[in-house]
């Protein structure tokens, strides 16, 4: 007689993986975009159109991959904070900053962007759509120091005046809203 009692595990364990998979691609879209990764150039003229300065803190908020928070400590010798709803994606920037050796610079969280206190940000970048970018405005103005810059890619802050445009760029200064 043939027995399948690998088939009940299996079962459960393809459910698990279906589950993750949902909540990772579904997870992202709720709170405020599917995950599209910045290129590497777009991640650095961004840093640049911030004029993110030695010893700065910078904020990814949605930071994917994390290739915006290495390359903020790497080549602009900031300090980093990034956080991510995905749980895949931010397993794997875990991994590309320990294997990188950015333990003490680069700070990675798993959550929702909105519940993030920005009081300790200098930059913070943002690749979101237009309606997160609205919701998360008033958020801005409340925790932002007077000093905090935000770089926004593709779409803009909804009635914020901006500093700088850079083609798909966009540059905001908390102290001139």
């Amino acid at each position: 007689m043939i027995t399948i009692s690998w088939f009940p595990p299996l079962l459960i364990f393809v459910l698990v993986v279906v589950i993750i998979v949902f909540i990772s691609k579904m997870g992202p879209m709720l709170v405020g975009a599917q995950y599209v990764p910045t290129p590497m150039n777009t991640a650095r003229r961004m840093l640049k159109l911030a004029d993110v300065q030695h010893g700065e803190t910078v904020y990814d908020l949605g930071s994917g991959d994390g290739r915006l928070l290495m390359i903020a400590v790497q080549e602009f010798g900031a300090k980093a904070f990034g956080v991510e709803i995905d749980p895949f994606r931010y397993a794997l920037t875990r991994l590309k900053i320990k294997w990188a050796g950015l333990d003490e610079m680069v700070t990675v969280k798993r959550g929702n962007l909105f519940d993030v206190d920005l009081r300790d940000a200098d930059v913070v970048m943002i690749y979101l759509l237009p309606k997160a970018n609205a919701k998360l405005a008033p958020k801005l103005l409340r925790e932002l120091k007077p000093t905090a810059r935000v770089v926004c890619h593709a779409f803009p802050i909804p009635n914020w005046k901006m500093a700088k445009v850079d083609d798909e760029l966009m540059l905001y200064r908390r102290n001139e809203q």
